[in-house]
């Protein structure tokens, strides 16, 4: 049995597998804001549940925002901040007793995806979280690549590409740096975008809702929206080449987007012609944690990079 765990900002979400990738339990509670100890213990009380309903032990992937720093052991780069100089593996293994593998949770949704999902059998996969905060994931012939500094994929904090009119000034992002990809393609960035040019605060399920309806404001924001992940994404595309970009996140159920962002990038990638598709993630918002499952692969596969 593999248990999974997605440690997200606004909700921590368990699941536990069977070797076919069955589901055979699932839990999702509300996550302790700003309480790392809070959440350790949250972590650990679930696993306790799950493992006590079905009657036996599993292993334990973590899927988390930001990364392990592999210079000192401690969390880094996490949107929930109070992760961040944590040491969140290792707390993890002496609460539950057992090796715990973790992995940043855009990589466990590209994992997931790679395996059994909307990218099976791709041989270069992209995946993109557009939720609270925005992260990638990389797979390449079945194996997830974490890089040497555990940063691949990072493309949520390298700047907006080719900045200009509304997309001026450069929104300031929290980790310290201005203009981050973050900082317009969350949905905090995108509701924020709306603010700033209409004047009027919405939910970005509420935006596209209004658009729909023929509020003009609000489908304008979204059009910004859709150019600027464009342009994010052929970034992406000339330097990584992947057969298929997967979005999760909240975001990823604009269904406008997979029609009308291709067409955007186009002008953008370096080649005469791009076959590259875009395919919201096959598991929708349970892809991460399914991932996390996966870090520990069935007998024979490796996963891990």
């Amino acid at each position: 049995m593999r248990i999974g765990i997605d440690l997200g900002g606004t909700k921590i979400e368990i699941i536990a597998l069977d070797d076919a990738g069955h589901t055979l339990a699932r839990r999702r509670v509300a996550t302790p804001q700003g309480d790392y100890a809070a959440t350790l213990h949250t972590v650990a009380g679930l696993v306790d549940a799950v493992e006590t309903e079905l009657g036996r032990r599993g292993t334990v992937g973590v899927g988390t925002p930001g990364a392990v720093s592999k210079a000192s052991g401690l969390m880094k780069n996490a949107n929930s901040t109070c992760l961040n100089g944590q040491p969140l593996p290792d707390d993890l293994r002496r609460l539950l007793g057992r090796e715990v593998r973790t992995a940043n949770d855009a990589n466990c949704l590209a994992l997931s995806e790679a395996v059994d999902g909307a990218a099976a059998g791709a041989e270069v996969v992209f995946a993109v979280i557009l939720g609270t905060g925005v992260g990638g994931g990389i797979v390449v012939r079945g194996q997830l690549l974490s890089g040497i500094n555990s940063i691949a994929g990072e493309w949520g904090h390298n700047p907006l590409p080719l900045p200009a009119g509304a997309d001026l000034p450069l929104p300031a992002c929290y980790c310290g740096r201005a203009g981050c990809i973050e900082t317009y393609l969350s949905g905090p960035g995108l509701a924020a975008d709306h603010l700033r040019s209409s004047g009027v605060e919405l939910a970005p399920e509420a935006m596209v809702a209004a658009a729909l309806d023929g509020d003009a404001a609000c489908e304008a924001s979204l059009q910004r929206y859709e150019a600027r992940l464009a342009r994010a994404l052929a970034g992406v595309i000339n330097i990584l080449d992947p057969d298929v970009v997967v979005l999760g996140g909240g975001l990823s159920n604009v269904d406008r987007l997979y029609e009308r962002v291709p067409t955007l990038w186009a002008p953008h990638v370096f080649s005469d012609s791009v076959a590259t598709r875009m395919s919201p993630a096959l598991h929708g918002d349970s892809s991460g944690v399914r991932g996390a499952a996966w870090l520990w692969p069935v007998a024979g596969q490796v996963w891990e990079g």
